[in-house]
């Protein structure tokens, strides 16, 4: 259930914004003047993401999706900040209805590269910083799925979605799935899983890396396949990105992560590292198969070495993501921060080349770090907040940067010349300035106490909108899913605390075993525990938040949660049934045995549960929520998407089913269009509305 690297973005506000608001439509003006944070303001606020710095750093480009609720569909343009002009508002650099993403600058400055659908597939297209329309860089017969520019600027290196068979023939891919599009007959036929991952049945197609020169007008010539016959999905479905390839230096080399889409895939968390030539010429060699465990993100240090990251423990999603160095004159393999008890997520070579900038969670923030590439030394350089995307040039270090308080801006964490311990965050950007002008973001406070084993567990409370001293509030405990990720100093546009304090409520949220940031023991002890140290967990972290603030009122109180907070929902209803007035439970699992036998990632549920079902089945049944339906009688309101395959609809019908048998007060909320997430703008307000009307039924 973890999504891999794959994180939602917050800010901190610190300091006042330098730049204006970014490009804010007519349509989009809405007076909030004294309004409560509500979801259709959360749906129209603008979202950044992938800031790219220029190489002399004068210029930040980054991505901007605007939402528009009338078309429920968000759209992505392309914006530029001049760092050098104080006080100027970032330009949108992009205007076409077509989607603009991933902005990648040359490496002379001059140009930014990007990707866009304004042709009518996705095709790598060039923006001049001297001014004119961008052009057309590439018209392959397939979509661009991402692209990387070589250092010297001379070649590109592009992924596409092509049938193994078809090769380097795109054509004939193309040709192929148009023709299985067109057919009368639906019927999808498999040898091997995976079939369906997340929310997208398998078409047949290998994510496949090709580069190509780029000619004197910037456009791609011939392709050459530089994959070496590795048949997998570069970048790895659905949450990779161009962090999994990356040239050396001198642009003669390409190194990539990619696991085999063989039989084992479903059940395997090996992905090596591959070095190929970056004409394709010569032969594909495994830099990692020493290791069965996952090896990824890859990146060159000046000297030649290549850095990435590494976990040690096959099958173990959720095992921890330390940073290995490969030799570059001998191919020797040496562990550099083996000794720290972090999960690094972003691995980047400082601007120089010589060090290592890391993200990673800890103690409820996602931080900023600096690794030394020779002794593996690590300082943090930066806590507070969700440090998300980072960019490097000349000393400086610009981060996508978010919190409880807002969604992602743009600040600069460090300029040339400061030193650890000199660093503060520099407001660039104020993107929703204008559009929540007048709202004010309710108060947060983190929390700690003493949880399961005695041991120190934190957890976050917030204050409802308006909140006056001396009333007491009813509480959204809100459990999140994972279980291996941290609901933490962070912004999500799904599950949002802010919402929920905007509509009145007080929200509670714990950091239980099993979140990440607080040392890998702490995130293994939830495996084959799901039901244990974790559920006391939540109920000392309530008891602890009523004790501590006075305005929480324990007595009103509902408990929500997805994925696996989806689970622990069912779990709570027949092991503390009665601490709450109702539950909302979305996309959790029911029965441990037909999860098992319905679900795409087996590598997980057989880590969590210590085997296949059929080896240990008592391991699967020992927190099967399914064999305690007898004790159930908290009403419940149940919600799941039809699309989703990483826990099953019928997960959420059999606990609808077990509900209404039992004659308990419940409601059935299913989206035919969604997966495991719902993130269509006008399915998102139905929920939040469904949800809040759910609460405000039994809490006011």
């Amino acid at each position: 259930m973890r999504a891999i690297a794959a994180g939602f973005l917050a800010l901190v506000i610190l300091a006042a914004p330098c730049g204006a608001a970014a490009g804010s439509a007519a349509a989009d003006k809405v007076s909030m003047q004294d309004q409560p944070f509500t979801p259709d303001l959360m749906m129209r606020m603008r979202r950044l993401s992938d800031p790219q710095l220029s190489p002399d750093g004068r210029y930040v480009a980054y991505t901007l999706r605007e939402t528009d609720l009338d078309a429920n569909r968000g759209r992505t343009d392309i914006w530029l900040l001049d760092r050098r002009m104080a006080g100027s508002a970032p330009r949108r650099m992009t205007r076409e209805p077509a989607n603009d993403s991933m902005p990648r600058w040359s490496p002379d400055g001059r140009s930014l590269y990007f990707l866009s659908e304004r042709s009518g597939s996705a095709q790598l297209w060039r923006l001049s910083l001297d001014g004119g329309e961008p052009l057309q860089a590439s018209d392959l017969p397939l979509d661009v799925t991402s692209f990387k520019i070589a250092p010297d600027g001379k070649r590109v290196a592009v992924t596409l979605n092509v049938l193994p068979d078809c090769g380097a023939d795109l054509a004939c891919s193309r040709d192929r799935l148009a023709a299985q599009a067109k057919s009368k007959a639906t019927g999808k036929h498999f040898d091997q899983l995976l079939i369906r991952h997340w929310d997208t049945w398998e078409d047949g197609t290998h994510g496949r890396l090709f580069t190509a020169l780029l000619g004197p007008n910037g456009k791609l010539g011939a392709l050459a396949d530089v994959s070496g016959g590795v048949a997998g999905n570069l970048p790895s479905r659905p949450f990779g990105d161009d962090a999994e390839y990356s040239f050396s230096n001198d642009s003669q080399r390409l190194v990539f992560s990619v696991r085999l889409a063989d039989r084992s895939e479903a059940w395997s968390t090996n992905f090596d590292l591959y070095e190929m030539a970056a004409d394709g010429s010569g032969t594909v060699r495994n830099l990692t198969a020493a290791n069965p465990a996952w090896d990824t993100k890859p990146v060159f240090l000046v000297n030649g070495d290549i850095a990435y990251l590494a976990m040690d423990r096959p099958g173990f999603e959720a095992d921890r993501f330390h940073v290995e160095i490969i030799d570059g004159r001998t191919g020797a393999r040496r562990a550099l921060t083996r000794a720290w008890d972090r999960s690094v997520s972003t691995l980047r070579t400082t601007s120089d080349g010589r060090n290592l900038l890391a993200v990673a969670d800890d103690i409820g923030q996602h931080s900023l770090f600096r690794i030394d590439a020779r002794s593996g030394a690590v300082t943090r350089l930066f806590a507070d907040g969700y440090i998300g995307e980072i960019a490097t040039a000349g000393g400086d270090i610009i981060a996508a940067r978010a919190s409880l308080a807002g969604p992602p801006d743009l600040y600069l964490l460090a300029g040339r010349g400061a030193k650890p311990g000199e660093l503060a965050a520099r407001r660039l950007t104020d993107v929703n300035a204008e559009l929540a002008a007048g709202v004010r973001m309710a108060d947060f406070e983190q929390f700690s106490f003493p949880g399961a084993n005695n041991e120190t567990v934190y957890g976050y409370v917030m204050k409802p909108a308006g909140f006056v001293a001396g009333r007491k509030y009813p509480i959204a405990f809100i459990v999140h899913g994972g279980p291996q990720t941290s609901f933490q100093n962070l912004w999500s546009f799904r599950w949002n605390p802010q919402v929920f304090a905007g509509h009145g409520y007080a929200v509670v949220f714990i950091d239980f075993h099993g979140s990440p940031g607080y040392g890998q023991a702490f995130t293994d002890s939830i495996s084959q525990d799901w039901g244990g140290k974790p559920l006391v967990d939540l109920q000392k972290g309530l008891d602890a938040a009523v004790a501590r603030y006075d305005w929480l009122d324990g007595q009103r109180a509902c408990s929500l949660g997805a994925s696996y907070g989806g689970f622990m929902q069912n779990w709570i209803a027949g092991h503390w049934p009665d601490r709450f007035k109702c539950i909302v439970n979305h996309a959790g699992i029911f029965d441990n045995r037909s999860m098992y036998y319905t679900t795409e990632e087996l590598w997980f549920t057989e880590w969590e549960n210590g085997g296949t079902y059929y080896d240990v089945p008592q391991n699967h049944e020992a927190f099967n929520p399914a064999a305690s339906v007898a004790k159930w009688r908290t009403p419940m309101l149940v919600i799941h998407g039809a699309r989703d395959y990483r826990v099953p609809y019928s997960q959420g019908l059999a606990t609808f089913t077990a509900l209404q048998r039992r004659g308990i007060e419940s409601q059935f909320l299913i989206f035919p269009d969604e997966g495991h997430w719902i993130q269509k703008p006008a399915n998102s307000l139905q929920w939040h509305a469904a949800v809040f009307e759910w609460l405000d039924k039994y809490l006011k």
